[in-house]
C-alpha cells in the first residue's frame, strides 16, 4: 500500500494553518457515510481505487465489518493539491496549493450520536451525507442540528443516484424534483437552528449553484458538483472564442454557467442557447438544463451499459475521452457502469474540491466558534489565542473523547488544538471538566509523553503539532475520564463542555460470573467509561454495578466491549431497566414543617410542579444557574408569568446544581436566613437527586421555603442540624403535592412501503406507543410514520416490528421527552405502583414507599 505522502509533508503543511481543513462526515443509519469516505481515502492514495466502496476504511473494528454499521468515529489525515485553475475559487485566505485535510467519519446510529458530537467539537465544517432515495431523516435532523449550534459550516453530499436510476427508474424530471425537495428539507433544518444571514458565519445555507451541494455515488464511487460539468461546458463554448483565461476569469465564467444549471433555467438545443421560459413560442417545451446538461449524458451512459448496447456504449466511451484499461474492457452491465463513471467523474476529486473551496479553515472558523468554545472572558490570551489561531499563543487544546490503543487499558486522548502548539515532553495543565480556576481540584500539570498523528488504523509519531490541527496524545489518559482541556497558561478557563443530544436513560446491572474477579470488573468498567463519551458506570449503594447508554444497540455494544476488551472475563447481565423521575402533579395540600433534631429550627415548606416547558428550558440551557440575575427573572416572567420578586430569588438548581428542579425563596424578612442557606441546599441536592418514592432523581418540582424559625445561638444551627431537616421537609413536600413517576419517551421513526404499515400499528399499539406523523415520501413507494413509544416498552421492539412486517419495516429511536405514568404511585396495584415497588426491590430499600409521618412534623 503506497501512500502519496509522508509524515514530514504532513508536518510541513501543518504550519500554514489557512490550507487545513477539518471535516466530519455525518449522515442518518445507512446513508453511506462511510462507503463515501472511501473515495475520498482511495484518492489521497490510501487505498486502492478499485477496492473503494467495499473496503469501509474507516470501519475499523471487527464488529463494524460484520455489522456493516459504524460504532465508533475515526480520523484520518489526507493530503490534496488543487489545480491553478481551482484556487480561484477560494474565497477565504490560502497558503500555496496543498492542503490538509482531518477527516472523522462518524456513525449515523441515534445510540452513538455522542460520538458525532465529540467529532463535531473538533472540526469546523460537515459534508451531511443524504440518501436521495429516503431522503432527509430523523437522524439527519438531529446530527445537523448539533453542528450548527457548535456553528460549523454544512455541505451537502446527495447520495445512492446509483438506486434512483436503476431501482426506482426515475425520469430526469422527477429525480431534479427529488433534489430540490432534500436542499430545500436541509436549508429548513438550518435556517431553524442557524443564526441569520447576516451572522458571524454568513451563508450557511447549501446551494448546488454554489457549489456546496454534491450528487453521486458513493459505492460505484463517482459523483460530481454543478462545478464539474460548468467548467466542461464552459470549456466547449469558450472553445469558439479566446482560448487564452487566467484562472480568474475562468472561474467567473464556470461560475456564470453553474448558475444556468440549476433552477427554472431552460435550455434550446436547436440554437444551443440557454432561455427563462419552459416553453418555445410555437408551443413546444424545452427541457431544464439540469435535466438536459447534467442528468442527460448520465442517464445516456447507464442506458447503454445496462441495456448491454455494445456499439453506443463504445462511442460513448470515445466521446467522452476515457481511458479504460484492458481488464475493465472485458466487463459489462454493472461492473462496467462502475468502471466508466469512476474515471469520468471520480468521486474523490468532485467532494475534496467541494471540502477544500466550501468549508472553512481553522483561521476563518475559529474567529467565529471562540465564544461559543471557551468558558472565561473574550479578551483574555487564550481568548485572543484561539480567535486568531496563533500557534505563538498559550497552548489551548480540547480533548474530545478518548480511543483505545493496542496497550491493553491504555487510551490516546483525541483532541484539537485551537491555539499554541503541542509537543512531545512540554509540561502542561490537565484540566478535567469539572475544575474551576484558581481551584485545585481536578488539575494536573504533568508533561506530555508523546503526540502522534491518527491515521484511521496506523498511528505516527510527529514531533509537534501548531494550532488548527487536530492530534493524539499518549500518558494523559491517567488523568482524564472522558474529555478536558489542556493548556499552558495559567489563569485559563475550561473549553465548554459538550452538550449531547441524547441521554443515558438505558440501564443494566452487571456482575462477574466468579467473585473473585470483582477487582477486574472494577478496572473494567473505568475503562470503558473512559472509551466512550456517553455511558456511565455507576456503583449503586447497594452494592450494584449499572452501565447506563442511550438505548439498546449502545449497550448491547458497550457490554460486549466491557466484556471481551476491558475486564476479559465473563459477566453475568441483568434485563435493561429504565431510569425514572419523579415529579408531582398539584400544589402541596398542607404547609410542611420539620423540627430540626434538636427541636430549636423549623422549617416551612410547600412542593409545586413547574409550568409546561420550563423543564426542557432549563435541560436546553435557555434557563440556567450561571445567567445574570436580571436575565433569568425577566424570562421567567415574561414567559411563564412569575412573580419578578420570587423568580430573583431563585437559590439553586438541582440535582448537581443544574438540573430541572428549583429551591426558591418566598419568605418574608426572616431572621439568620441567609446563614442556613448553604445547609438548605445541601439537603435539596440531597433530596433532589434521590426522591422518596424510588431514590430516582426529581424532575419538574419547584419548592418553595415558606418560613423559618431558627434559634438564636450559631451554634445550634450548624449543618448537622439543618441538612437532615431540609431534606425531610422537601421528602414531606413532595408526598402532600400527589407525587407521579416520568418515564423516558422515544421518538421512533419508521420506514416502510404501505403494505406494512397495518402490522406496525399492531406492534405500536401492543407497546403503548402512538403515531402521530404519517406521510409518504415523495417519488418513491415508502411511508414515514412518526410514533411516541415508551423507552420500557422498547426492548425486542425492533425485532419485534421485523417479525410482524415480514422485514420491511426500519425503525430509528432517539430519547424525546419525559412523560408522566398515568396512575397514582402511591397505590401498589397501578402501573407507576408496580414500577416503584420493581424499583424499590431492585435497590435493595425497604418495601413500600415511606409514610408520610416519617417526614412531618406536628406544630
Amino acid at each position: 500500500m503506497a501512500v502519496n505522502f509522508t509524515v514530514d509533508q504532513i508536518r510541513a503543511i501543518m504550519d500554514k494553518k489557512a490550507n487545513i481543513r477539518n471535516m466530519s462526515v455525518i449522515a442518518h443509519v445507512d446513508h453511506g457515510k462511510s462507503t463515501l469516505t472511501d473515495s475520498l481515502v482511495s484518492k489521497a492514495g490510501i487505498i486502492a481505487s478499485a477496492r473503494a466502496g467495499e473496503t469501509r476504511f474507516t470501519d475499523t473494528r471487527k464488529d463494524e465489518q460484520e455489522r456493516c454499521i459504524t460504532i465508533k468515529s475515526t480520523a484520518i489525515s489526507m493530503y490534496y493539491e488543487l489545480s491553478e485553475n481551482d484556487l480561484a475559487f477560494i474565497k477565504q485566505s490560502r497558503d500555496g496549493s496543498g492542503f490538509l485535510i482531518n477527516l472523522i467519519d462518524s456513525p449515523g446510529h441515534v445510540d452513538f450520536s455522542s460520538e458525532v458530537t465529540a467529532a463535531l467539537r473538533v472540526t469546523d465544517g460537515a459534508l451531511v451525507v443524504v440518501d436521495c432515495v429516503s431522503g432527509v431523516c430523523v437522524q439527519t435532523e438531529t446530527v445537523l442540528r448539533q453542528a450548527i449550534g457548535e456553528r460549523i459550516k454544512p455541505v451537502l453530499m446527495m447520495n445512492k443516484m446509483d438506486r434512483a436510476l436503476l431501482e426506482l427508474q426515475l425520469e430526469p424530471e422527477d429525480l431534479y424534483q427529488t433534489f430540490q425537495r432534500i436542499v430545500e428539507n436541509v436549508n429548513v433544518i438550518i435556517s431553524t437552528y442557524g443564526e441569520d444571514e447576516g451572522g458571524p458565519m454568513g451563508q450557511i445555507m447549501v446551494d448546488p449553484v454554489c457549489g456546496t451541494v454534491g450528487f453521486g455515488s458513493g459505492l460505484h464511487g463517482w459523483a460530481f458538483t454543478l462545478k464539474q460539468f460548468a467548467e466542461m461546458y464552459a470549456a466547449k463554448f469558450a472553445a469558439k472564442g479566446n482560448t487564452q483565461m487566467t484562472p480568474a476569469e475562468r472561474c467567473k465564467k464556470v461560475e456564470d454557467m453553474m448558475k444556468k444549471l440549476w433552477g427554472d433555467r431552460y435550455y434550446d438545443s436547436a440554437a444551443g442557447k440557454f432561455v427563462k421560459a419552459a416553453t418555445a413560442p410555437d408551443g413546444k417545451r424545452y427541457p431544464r438544463t439540469f435535466c438536459a446538461l447534467v442528468l442527460d449524458p448520465i442517464f445516456k451512459v447507464f442506458d447503454a451499459i445496462m441495456n448491454f448496447r455494445k456499439d453506443d456504449t463504445e462511442k460513448l466511451i470515445q466521446k467522452m475521452e476515457i481511458k479504460l484499461d484492458n481488464e475493465d474492457k472485458e466487463k459489462e452491465g454493472k461492473p462496467l457502469l462502475k468502471a466508466v463513471m469512476r474515471r469520468w467523474l471520480p468521486a474523490g476529486e468532485a467532494l475534496l474540491q467541494m471540502i477544500t473551496i466550501h468549508l472553512p479553515s481553522p483561521v476563518t472558523a475559529q474567529k467565529y466558534r471562540c465564544e461559543l468554545l471557551y468558558e472565561g472572558p473574550p479578551d483574555d490570551e487564550a481568548a485572543v489565542g484561539i480567535k486568531n489561531c496563533d500557534p505563538k499563543a498559550p497552548l489551548m487544546m480540547y480533548i474530545s473523547k478518548m480511543v483505545p490503543t493496542s496497550d491493553k487499558g491504555r487510551f490516546y486522548a483525541f483532541g484539537r488544538v485551537f491555539s499554541g502548539c503541542v509537543s512531545t515532553g512540554l509540561k502542561v495543565r490537565i484540566m478535567g471538566p469539572n475544575y474551576a480556576p484558581g481551584k485545585k481540584e481536578d488539575l494536573y500539570l504533568k508533561p506530555i509523553q508523546r503526540t502522534i498523528l491518527m491515521m484511521g488504523r496506523y498511528t505516527e509519531p510527529i514531533e509537534d503539532v501548531p494550532c488548527g490541527n487536530i492530534v493524539g496524545l499518549v500518558g494523559v489518559d491517567q488523568f482524564l475520564v472522558k474529555t478536558g482541556t489542556i493548556t499552558t497558561f495559567e489563569h485559563s478557563h475550561n473549553m465548554r463542555v459538550m452538550k449531547f443530544s441524547v441521554s443515558p436513560v438505558v440501564r443494566v446491572a452487571v456482575e462477574a460470573k466468579n467473585p473473585a474477579d470483582l477487582p477486574k470488573l472494577v478496572e473494567g468498567l473505568k475503562r470503558l467509561s473512559k472509551s466512550d463519551p456517553m455511558v456511565q458506570c455507576i456503583i449503586e449503594e447497594s452494592g450494584e454495578h449499572i452501565v447506563a447508554g442511550a438505548g439498546e444497540l449502545h449497550l448491547e455494544i458497550c457490554l460486549k466491549d466491557l466484556e471481551e476488551d476491558h475486564a476479559c472475563i465473563p459477566l453475568k447481565k441483568s434485563d435493561p431497566v429504565v431510569s425514572y423521575r419523579e415529579t408531582v402533579s398539584s400544589e402541596s395540600d398542607v404547609m410542611c414543617l420539620s423540627k430540626s433534631p434538636n427541636k430549636h429550627n423549623r422549617l416551612f415548606m410547600k412542593a409545586r410542579p413547574f409550568q409546561e416547558g420550563l423543564a426542557e428550558d432549563i435541560e436546553k440551557g435557555e434557563v440556567t444557574a450561571r445567567q445574570e440575575l436580571k436575565t433569568r427573572a425577566r424570562y421567567l416572567a415574561d414567559k411563564y408569568e412569575w412573580d419578578v420578586g420570587e423568580a430573583r430569588k431563585i437559590w439553586c438548581f438541582g440535582p448537581d446544581g443544574t438540573g430541572p428542579n428549583l429551591l426558591v425563596d418566598v419568605t418574608k424578612g426572616v431572621q439568620y436566613l441567609n446563614e442556613i442557606k448553604d445547609s438548605v441546599v445541601a439537603g435539596f441536592q440531597w433530596a433532589v437527586k434521590e426522591g422518596v418514592l424510588c431514590e430516582e432523581n426529581m424532575r419538574a418540582i419547584r419548592f418553595d421555603i415558606h418560613d423559618v424559625t431558627l434559634h438564636t445561638d450559631a451554634i445550634h444551627r450548624g449543618g448537622g442540624q439543618i441538612i437532615p431537616t431540609a431534606r425531610r421537609a422537601l421528602y414531606a413536600c413532595e408526598l402532600t403535592a400527589e407525587p407521579r413517576i416520568m418515564e423516558p419517551v422515544y421518538l421512533v421513526e419508521i420506514q416502510c412501503p404501505e403494505v406494512a404499515i397495518g402490522g406496525i400499528y399492531g406492534v405500536l399499539t401492543r407497546r403503548r406507543g402512538h403515531v402521530f406523523e404519517e406521510s409518504r415520501v415523495m417519488g418513491t413507494p415508502m411511508y414515514v410514520i412518526k410514533a411516541y413509544l415508551p423507552v420500557m416498552e422498547s426492548f425486542g421492539f425492533t425485532a419485534d416490528l421485523r417479525s410482524n412486517t415480514g422485514g420491511q419495516a426500519f425503525p430509528q429511536c432517539v430519547f424525546d421527552h419525559w412523560q408522566v405514568l398515568p396512575g397514582d404511585p402511591l397505590e401498589a396495584t397501578s402501573k407507576p405502583g408496580v414500577v416503584v415497588t420493581e424499583t424499590r426491590k431492585r435497590k435493595g430499600l425497604k418495601e413500600g414507599v415511606p409514610a408520610l409521618d416519617n417526614y412531618l412534623d406536628k406544630l
